[in-house]
């Protein structure tokens, strides 16, 4: 071979080969979106959120930003968290 091929875009190595051509069958791409917040995080956001509207239509009850109500010991599950009502 006369040539270095460094992209593997060339044809057969033979200069005489005249056999069929096949087209080859690309599969897409899965792409996979990114985001900026973690799961976590949009969840805390989430929770946030919805604590700010139903203070604005009156209702109250324990913010889930509460770490002191919130407390538990180790080998303990976390206090569940409940929903304004």
């Amino acid at each position: 071979m006369s040539k270095i091929d460094t992209q593997g875009m060339s044809g057969p190595a033979d200069p005489n080969y005249k056999g069929p051509k096949k087209p080859q069958v690309y599969k897409p791409v899965v792409v996979t979106p990114r985001r900026v917040l973690t799961p976590e995080l949009a969840k805390e956001f989430k929770v946030l959120i919805n604590e700010v509207l139903d203070e604005r239509e009156g209702k109250s009850g324990v913010t889930y930003f509460d770490t002191e109500y919130f407390k538990y010991r180790v080998g303990e599950n976390e206090p569940q968290y409940k929903e304004w009502s």
